[in-house]
């Protein structure tokens, strides 16, 4: 049995799994180019139990999956702990609650004392050593560029502060296998501009030496949370992980090079020079594939694994996917901190549908002017400006925030909160750009990598407008059709020459479509209108819609409007705003399973099978 102290390896978690029927094993031969990812995103998507694949075609090394493919698996995994977690929390946000309420936090202190690694002299994760090729060679998606590590456990150390105390531990893609890497000494790692091993790497450049780097598999579940955590600069993960895990982080000393996680499955070890080599394609949680672009490649010096070592992988792609249930436990642990970074904020949701950094969604006061029957957005804006400072808040190309006095729903009813929004926002007034600005890595709206524009929308005040949900009388020009109401005041349109799959327009297109309409015309009772490729695919759900619309448009090149003018450098609209969200030229191709793979797998799922009755 597990109770107080958590989880101190992959392998106890997954008998802890198993013994409670919350996992499966596969004992048939799978094969882990494409297929084990198949498997993980259908059980994962039927909201299935862990999967653990004890015979993997190529490689002696199992592979478990899913682990937290549930909000309720993954709260179990870390039951004992997110009290004590959240208590930390409320400590930061409240000091003084430790003197009101002493018998609630008399735990805390030995919480403290597990948030500081503890220094060994050896450790299974160094007992045996292997080769890259003899790992699972894990392909998730037809045009990746070869096979990746996806819960990889990335450590590095700030040259000039060596030392657990400065260190990054963050979860950056690393290909395994495929393009210029030579076999067995060189593995991709892609990490995006904003992360904590960036700062590393920038300060070994700047000493002319190359950054030592250690890549860790598998170990205790809290490792992986850790990883992802949006946690303050100066708290190492090591120490959050400490924490959640319910032990002190055990570290093997290591005369030469970094210390290596002791309970590791895997530890790859090595160091970045100054010089590059392309990394990728790679399906990502935009749900298109990141193409091949030159990312810092690691030199390998050993490759080391524990006896019966598991390899733990997940599948990335469009969400939801298993990285759905980390960022929704992100935000019951960090949720109360955010008023006492942000000033007057309530409230931020990233929306998973979206891809997650492209929109976000705010609540936050607007005080500025309580006497003032005539509001307007003010404080909202201040508060915008700072969302959009704040680590990963920083990628999001799109921010609608509106004041908690108008009494919005939740955050989480994204329609609701959409229809609060379009019931108070001027188009005139409301909508305001960033340009020539960075975007997400992984983003390919924008003009080029990391770059890209954002645009802030503020709403305050009564309700404006009543909105349709029919659409009435509505001619169309040229080359539009099959309108249809996906929210009310929301209008999506097709562009009939891209879904008849005629050559992409060119931008005028947007401009044609806005200078057809004049203000007075019906089309501007919707306040937004959105044009796609395929009308029937974006309105069928919410989730479709909200994807294509915030991953294919980058707000200063694809958002136009009705009555549009620019006074004093801002740009405003008396009718509609319309985005351009059909597919362009530059963006990446989305991502489509395999067929014959697919098949495969729904043989598992027939009578008999390991999956019946799960998918």
């Amino acid at each position: 049995m597990f109770f107080s102290m958590g989880y101190r390896t992959l392998q106890s978690a997954i008998d802890d799994l198993a013994a409670t029927r919350q996992l499966v094993r596969i004992e048939q031969e799978i094969d882990p180019h494409l297929e084990a990812a198949e498997i993980q995103r259908r059980v994962c998507a039927a909201q299935g139990p862990a999967v653990f694949f004890g015979r993997v075609k190529g490689c002696r090394f199992p592979m478990v999956c899913n682990l937290f493919g549930t909000v309720e698996r993954a709260r179990y995994l870390f039951r004992d702990r997110l009290d004590a977690v959240r208590k930390l929390i409320e400590l930061k946000v409240d000091p003084a609650a430790a003197a009101r309420h002493p018998l609630r936090y008399a735990t805390t202190l030995s919480t403290l004392g597990q948030m500081r690694p503890k220094l060994v002299s050896r450790g299974p994760a160094m007992m045996n050593k292997t080769t890259i090729d003899a790992l699972p060679q894990l392909q998730s998606w037809p045009k990746d560029g070869g096979a990746f590590i996806t819960l990889p456990l990335v450590y590095t150390e700030d040259m000039n502060q060596p030392g657990w105390r400065r260190s990054n531990l963050g979860m950056y893609r690393v290909q395994l296998s495929g393009n210029q890497y030579e076999p067995n000494r060189e593995v991709g790692l892609h990490y995006q501009i904003h992360r904590g091993i960036g700062v590393h790497h920038a300060a070994a450049i700047r000493r002319g030496e190359s950054l030592q780097v250690n890549v860790f598999v598998g170990g205790a579940p809290a490792m992986s949370l850790a990883a992802v955590m949006p946690l303050p600069e100066g708290l190492p993960e090591l120490s959050f992980a400490g924490a959640l895990a319910g032990h002190r982080i055990p570290l093997i000393r290591n005369p030469m090079g970094l210390p290596i996680y002791a309970e590791a499955d895997f530890c790859i070890t090595g160091i970045v020079a100054g010089y590059q080599k392309p990394e990728g394609p790679f399906g990502d949680h935009l749900g298109y594939y990141s193409l091949a672009h030159e990312f810092p490649l690691l030199r390998v010096e050993k490759v080391f694994h524990r006896p019966g070592a598991v390899w733990p992988f997940t599948v990335v792609g469009r969400p939801p996917q298993e990285d759905t249930v980390f960022g929704q436990l992100i935000h019951e642990i960090t949720g109360p901190v955010i008023p006492t970074v942000i000033p007057g904020l309530h409230a931020v949701h990233a929306v998973d549908a979206a891809g997650v950094h492209p929109l976000l969604l705010a609540i936050g006061s607007e005080r500025y002017t309580p006497y003032n029957e005539r509001r307007r957005p003010m404080e909202l804006l201040t508060m915008a400006n700072a969302i959009l400072g704040q680590g990963q808040l920083s990628l999001a190309k799109y921010l609608l925030i509106v004041a908690r006095e108008d009494d919005p729903p939740d955050l989480h009813d994204i329609a609701a909160f959409l229809r609060h929004l379009l019931e108070r926002v001027d188009p005139e007034r409301d909508l305001h750009f960033q340009t020539c600005t960075t975007i997400d890595t992984l983003d390919y709206s924008g003009s080029g990598l990391n770059e890209g524009s954002k645009l802030v929308t503020a709403a305050v005040g009564s309700k404006r407008r009543d909105l349709p949900t029919e659409i009435g009388e509505l001619s169309l020009p040229a080359g539009f059709r099959n309108p249809s109401v996906v929210l009310p005041g929301v209008l999506v349109i097709e562009s009939r020459n891209r879904s008849a799959g005629g050559p992409p327009a060119a931008r005028g297109e947007l401009r044609q479509f806005c200078q057809a309409f004049r203000p007075t015309d019906a089309i501007n009772r919707f306040p937004l209108v959105v044009l796609v490729d395929d009308c029937e695919f974006a309105a069928h759900s919410l989730n479709n819609f909200l994807w294509v619309t915030f991953t294919r448009s980058n707000p200063a090149t694809d958002i136009d409007g009705i009555g549009s003018f620019v006074r004093d450098k801002h740009w405003g609209c008396t009718g509609s705003v319309v985005i351009d969200a059909c597919i362009k030229p530059h963006h990446a191709p989305p991502l489509v399973e395999d067929s014959a793979v697919a098949r495969r797998v729904d043989k598992l799922a027939e009578r008999g099978g390991p999956l019946h009755g799960i998918i």
